[in-house]
């Protein structure tokens, strides 16, 4: 993602470890795409950091996962809360 390479530098990843990771998910119509969904949002309201890249795939297959069971369906109508704890 060019945001990664803007802020950590061209080699963020150079051993291919790393994926960058944004939040909020790029699934969802808030962080990185809102501005494609919403003329008023806020350009660049988002969060990316360079990850492990394994456990990044391995986080994506659960969300997915976690629309599925819950019938998250696509839509401004089906919002859901992401609640973070240590």
């Amino acid at each position: 993602m060019s945001n990664c390479r803007r802020y950590f530098g061209p080699g963020y990843s150079s051993n291919n470890t790393k994926d960058c990771d944004e939040f909020p998910f790029v699934t969802t119509y808030e962080g990185c795409a809102q501005p494609e969904y919403d003329v008023h949002a806020e350009k660049n309201n988002f969060s990316v950091l360079p990850v492990n890249k394994k456990q990044n795939g391995d986080a994506g297959i659960l969300l997915g996962q976690f629309y599925k069971k819950n019938r998250i369906i696509d839509g401004m109508d089906d919002g859901f809360l992401v609640k973070i704890t240590s």
